[in-house]
């Protein structure tokens, strides 16, 4: 399947009612009927300020990209590029002028669903959910009996327009090379001699293999200022923080194994979460050869929202040294997502982790763990997951 970069597609030729959706923004509807929230508009974002204030989403996630791969791709470009934001839960997208923010919201039963909020300033917004043929051209991959939505997070390189017509988009995980990262994005923040494809367009279209040597990396590498690319005021943060991306691309993967897993339990033969497992304990993950650093607040900011053990560790403590994280173990184990995931596949998460951490399994996925890591997270987990004790 041919996926497009971004992942908030508006495919807004059918709309339907999901009245059993227990994500987010189905709750933040019920709440605004209420009149509590209330969701503020202004001149400048829109809803889209209040909208992540409402969701508790930090401003401080905010990753830029300017490929033309949005249904409101007119509006997108390197000088307007198009804004995501994200917690555990939730996906936000803007693009100044567009008529919608579009946001994907993770429901834990029924996995990601796809809503437009519209801009247009009334006495209560309107949330639309949102379906049609067309995202499934770069959202829904086929399950045994249905189509399963999923998060897209990609590489490629536009031309100075944003177009990427005639190119082929890669995936992007923490198992891509930090050199095939990243095309169409812009990227702040210090990596030493690492090379990434941020900040870059071409004349014309290019994947994110082969030839690039037309790339001249010293100018799209370590980029701490935005400023003279585009005017970073109109946007509610200047950065597109380099360790937000890294966080994106992993939970969005997570986020889409999570959905995979739980659609397909019941298919003959039953499908394992053995690609959730590795991919929560970060199996395969490309090791940093140089430390990390972003430009904003999101790293002091994402940490602090993780639950802690009795000596004050949290799966959500960075390392940006040789690794993402301190203690490799997905700290989406703590999300709705996985918990609403179906007993069995939780089950069977579970017993492997337990197997892993513990020591008994000793095979090549898992030998990136030492033993004071598999310790630790043990430690970690026991204190605070109730559910794996």
């Amino acid at each position: 399947m041919k996926r497009i970069q971004i992942f908030l597609a508006t495919c807004v030729l059918s709309i339907s009612s999901w009245a059993s959706a227990e994500d987010p923004i189905a709750d933040l509807k019920e709440k605004i009927k209420s009149g509590n929230p209330r969701l503020e508009f202004d001149s400048k974002y829109g809803y889209l300020a209040s909208l992540l204030k409402t969701l508790n989403v930090p401003v401080s996630s905010q990753t830029l990209v300017f490929t033309k791969t949005s249904l409101q791709s007119e509006g997108i470009s390197p000088a307007t590029p198009r804004a995501i934001y994200f917690n555990d839960d939730v996906y936000v997208a803007w693009v100044q002028g567009a008529p919608g923010i579009e946001i994907m919201s993770v429901d834990p039963k029924r996995g990601s669903i796809f809503y437009i909020l519209g801009q247009d300033k009334g006495p209560q917004p309107e949330f639309e959910l949102v379906t049609g043929h067309i995202c499934s051209s770069c959202h829904y991959v086929q399950g045994p009996k249905k189509f399963v939505p999923l998060l897209v997070v990609s590489s490629i390189i536009p031309d100075e327009k944003g177009s990427v017509e005639g190119a082929i988009p890669f995936p992007t995980t923490d198992q891509t090379p930090m050199n095939e990262r990243w095309g169409g994005w812009y990227v702040t923040g210090t990596h030493g001699a690492q090379r990434h494809l941020g900040n870059v367009f071409l004349k014309n279209p290019a994947s994110p293999i082969g030839d690039l040597s037309r790339i001249d990396f010293s100018k799209s590498s370590n980029v701490t200022d935005l400023s003279a690319r585009f005017d970073t005021s109109q946007y509610p943060s200047p950065h597109s923080d380099i360790v937000a991306l890294m966080v994106l691309a992993h939970q969005a993967e997570v986020h889409n194994l999570i959905a995979l897993a739980a659609a397909q339990t019941d298919a003959e033969p039953p499908v394992n979460g053995e690609p959730l497992v590795r991919a929560m304990l970060f199996s395969g993950a490309v090791p940093l050869k140089e430390a990390v650093k972003g430009t904003s607040n999101f790293a002091a900011e994402f940490s602090d929202r993780g639950p802690r053990d009795s000596r004050g560790r949290s799966l959500r403590d960075f390392d940006l040294k040789t690794r993402l994280f301190r203690y490799p173990l997905s700290y989406m184990i703590y999300s709705k997502a996985f918990d609403g995931l179906p007993d069995g596949v939780k089950a069977y998460v579970y017993r492997r982790l337990r197997a892993v951490l513990s020591g008994e399994d000793k095979t090549p996925d898992f030998s990136h763990l030492t033993a004071s890591d598999r310790t630790a997270i043990l430690e970690i987990l026991q204190q605070t997951k109730p559910a794996f004790r």
